[in-house]
């Protein structure tokens, strides 16, 4: 069975160099479709002819939310550059407050103002959302319910059972990254052996978090192998089981073939 990696960084430094390498390994290691996450609209360009020069590779327009000192796209940006056929998402999107650098919250307006634009961007071009979260998870699920935000994924979960079932009640999925190898990752475990079958997707968020046996150094798309391996233990289930719902998954919620709203 195929598996898909749905979201990395093909783009960044630690990747890009290697980049047929990497590819190779993917298909060395059956993850035969990955997710190219655009973290900067600078970026933008090189993230989508990446997806349009290997048919596996899909890619996504957004800003993260800790980037600062760049372009601020507005809505109308957001969906220009969402119409691309291989474009299949918005994002990676959401709020980080992890490093506040003396600010407090009230001061993080402006993320969450970048935030409300790619979701007004998902709405108006009807594709998913890529959310980041970190330290921000009251914010981000309240934000998520103010603007109506049903359909999209919390990447790289590491929040607790609460949130979670916050954002599945919302209509989100949540995705797990080599994290859930991690040796004090106990708590992240116990939420994926909770997690509805329907709404899990595996990831590696490389070239970061590389999984055991790999940790500590560069990672990559192929590693979703390890994520897929961890989550059959948790989960009690076969590897073929994991394989199978995670690109159900994948395919239900990033519906590739479907033309863009005009």
């Amino acid at each position: 069975m195929p598996l898909t990696d749905s979201h990395c960084h093909l783009d960044f430094p630690e990747l890009r160099a290697q980049r047929d390498a990497v590819l190779a390994t993917m298909a060395e290691l059956g993850v035969t479709r990955a997710v190219n996450i655009c973290t900067r609209i600078e970026q933008a360009d090189a993230v989508v002819a990446c997806a349009e020069a290997h048919p596996r590779i899909w890619a996504t327009i957004g800003v993260h939310p800790d980037e600062q000192d760049v372009i601020e796209p507005t809505v109308a940006d957001l969906v220009a550059r969402s119409r691309h056929p291989r474009v299949i998402a918005l994002g990676e999107t959401g709020l980080d407050y992890y490093r506040l650098e003396g600010r407090g919250h009230a001061d993080m307006e402006w993320q969450r103002a970048r935030f409300r634009r790619h979701i007004e961007a998902a709405h108006a071009i009807d594709k998913p959302l890529v959310v980041h979260t970190r330290a921000a998870a009251a914010d981000t699920l309240a934000i998520l319910r103010e603007q109506g935000a049903h359909r999209g994924v919390l990447h790289c979960f590491t929040e607790t059972w609460d949130v979670a079932r916050a954002a599945l009640d919302l209509g989100f999925y949540i995705s797990l990254s080599g994290i859930l190898t991690f040796k004090n990752a106990a708590d992240l475990r116990d939420i994926a052996k909770k997690l509805p079958e329907d709404r899990i997707l595996v990831e590696t968020d490389s070239p970061y978090l590389a999984p055991v046996p790999f940790r500590g150094k560069t990672n990559q798309p192929g590693y979703t192998r390890y994520v897929a391996r961890c989550l059959a233990e948790v989960r009690g289930c076969s590897e073929a089981d994991v394989e199978a719902f995670t690109e159900r998954n994948f395919d239900a919620l990033f519906t590739l073939a479907a033309p863009a709203k005009t």
